[in-house]
């Protein structure tokens, strides 16, 4: 059996404030929180995880919160887009739900044939609410106002921004299966039809763009998603062949990672299904508990002491 890379599994970002991070995608943008937790090595910190009721690979995005850390800048070898897919017929609906919280987001517009609607969040990370070509059949997280008609469903694609694309379009297409499926100027988007939705990426290449710098407002990496451990060591040793700097497999609790740097210096991961982010709670609480890996549960005490309040 043959394993794919089946698109997005999850998206990393920073921010300078963990109750304004909190309360914006949880209230505004209507996303689940479907786990607190803390970062792996940095325990004061929390490590945030929003995306649809059952935190589906290709809807989670996560959050390390560094309370009062710098604005970042966006450039070269960043994600520097998130796309996520919203019901057709619903920007209208954003649009005054934007005015009305105040958020920041510009003009609707359209590439690849659909029209989306460009918005910041409160750290200035750049995100955009489209509309895709083909019907997303995904089930969103109904919440605050926000209804089936309306509701985040999911990724539909993300931006890499590079100097030069030829090196990461040859890993996407060689060794992740994906194909290039058109082109609008400077932008080359390559999807693969391993799955149906999370399943874009868009590389976009400017010569002469800055380098950019990881702060708040800026992605952290990107994970592509595998089915399990097997598959996944698989897609390392490919990798590892043109990749000395590929990580061993690492236990995130909720699935299990490698890292590397591809060509562009964009940080990929490749994160497993299994097991998932009801290994530790039920379903109806995710998120409402917080959950230290092992290691912290003895200073869980000191821990919760040191995190930043959410109410």
């Amino acid at each position: 059996m043959e394993h794919k890379i089946l698109g997005l599994h999850h998206i990393t970002a920073i921010s300078k404030s963990a109750k304004r991070n909190f309360d914006f995608y949880t209230k505004v943008l209507g996303l689940r929180m479907v786990k607190k937790t803390v970062n792996f090595d940095d325990p004061g910190t929390y490590h945030f995880y929003y995306g649809n009721e059952q935190g589906s690979p290709g809807t989670i995005l996560t959050f390390f919160p560094w309370e009062g850390i710098g604005s970042g800048r966006k450039g070269a070898g960043q994600t520097t887009e998130i796309d996520y897919s919203v019901p057709d017929g619903s920007l209208d609906f954003w649009i005054e739900r934007f005015k009305e919280h105040k958020v920041n987001f510009g003009e609707k517009a359209e590439r690849f044939g659909e029209t989306y609607l460009p918005f910041t969040d409160p750290d200035g990370l750049s995100i955009n609410l489209v509309i895709p070509q083909k019907k997303d059949e995904r089930i969103p997280w109904e919440i605050n106002g926000l209804t089936k008609e309306h509701a985040v469903k999911g990724y539909n694609s993300v931006t890499l921004l590079l100097k030069k694309i030829d090196a990461t379009a040859k890993l996407l297409t060689d060794i992740f299966g994906y194909r290039l499926l058109s082109q609008e100027g400077n932008r080359y988007r390559f999807q693969t039809d391993a799955v149906e939705n999370a399943s874009t990426i868009d590389l976009v290449e400017d010569a002469n763009a800055q380098n950019g710098y990881s702060a708040a407002g800026t992605n952290h990496h990107i994970a592509f998603r595998v089915a399990n451990e097997t598959a996944q060591m698989e897609f390392r040793e490919k990798i590892q062949t043109d990749n000395s700097g590929i990580t061993p497999k690492i236990n995130r609790d909720y699935f299990y990672s490698v890292y590397f740097r591809e060509p562009g210096g964009v940080l990929f991961e490749i994160a497993t299904d299994n097991p998932g982010f009801t290994v530790d709670e039920p379903l109806a609480e995710l998120g409402t508990h917080l959950k230290l890996p092992s290691q912290y549960e003895p200073a869980r005490e000191k821990i919760e002491k040191q995190l930043p309040s959410l109410e």
